[in-house]
């Protein structure tokens, strides 16, 4: 990751939480514990942030203290062409007429531009899922309630009594931070606790990855492997994580890098 882009999301990182440690940027950049001090201590001259002890913290404190994690605008620019061939591949999944629920994230955002000539009822909690679908395609789209994150680009509530409780789904669509022998993984327990309530509406939990993700970890599961009925991901997968899925009696779609990058240059942005 360049410098640049490593600046934009520590930046972010520090507007959304009172304080970020260390170790939480080293997990959103993928990056060494010594690279993100020198650029705590970079963006500290140049007054952009405050260093603190074992990590940064906003010049002016955030307001709104948002979720974790990297924001939506700096996910989608990552593994976009792989993200467009598993988008694709989970399209292909569904029918007309059959309720599918999509949860918010950069992958199943992609999804989108397949469903253009389909006629389902879809719920999700994306924003702009929910613009994308409205203006470019017939399906009904049902959205749930709560507070719109704007750096994720996506609505959660931590209350009971919302539509999700109301809507059954064939299929729920979803991405994760991370896959592992635990289950799937994120890192924020109200992104948990809202997914989970949405995972209980769906017969079938298809899980959408590109091939990073099964090297990501995190500190809080969503659920373990036996929930999930497939993950769609690329060829950059390992033998042992493929391994992994089948022991659990997970079904695996593979999605070939060579078509992944046909993808991204034959469909518009």
């Amino acid at each position: 990751m360049h410098e640049k882009e490593r600046h934009r999301i520590i930046q972010s990182a520090v507007q959304e939480k009172p304080v970020v440690t260390v170790q939480e940027l080293v997990d959103l950049t993928s990056s060494s514990e010594a690279t993100i001090r020198r650029d705590i201590a970079a963006l500290h001259v140049q007054k952009r942030l405050r260093r603190v002890r074992g990590g940064a913290e906003a010049i002016t404190p955030p307001q709104f203290v948002g979720l974790a994690g990297r924001p939506f605008s700096v996910n989608e620019t990552m593994h976009a062409s792989q993200k467009r061939a598993i988008a694709r591949a989970a399209v292909e999944l569904c029918k007309d007429g059959e309720p599918i629920i999509i949860n918010g994230g950069t992958t199943t955002f992609q999804m989108v531009h397949f469903l253009t000539n389909r006629r389902m009822p879809i719920f999700t909690n994306s924003f702009p899922i929910a613009e994308h679908l409205l203006k470019q395609s017939k399906n009904t789209v049902t959205l749930s309630g709560g507070t719109i994150y704007r750096e994720q680009n996506i609505i959660l509530s931590p209350f009971d009594n919302d539509v999700t409780r109301n809507f059954y789904a064939r299929r729920m669509f979803m991405g994760a931070q991370g896959l592992g022998p635990l289950g799937l993984m994120e890192g924020d327990p109200l992104l948990i606790q809202a997914e989970q309530k949405l995972i209980d509406q769906a017969d079938e939990l298809v899980v959408l990855v590109d091939s990073s993700k099964f090297r990501q970890r995190s500190s809080l599961i969503l659920c373990g492997l036996s929930r999930i009925a497939t993950v769609i991901t690329d060829e950059g997968l390992e033998d042992r994580d493929a391994g992994m899925l089948e022991a659990a009696g997970v079904s695996l779609v593979v999605v070939p890098v060579a078509q992944a990058r046909r993808e991204e240059s034959s469909l518009p942005a």
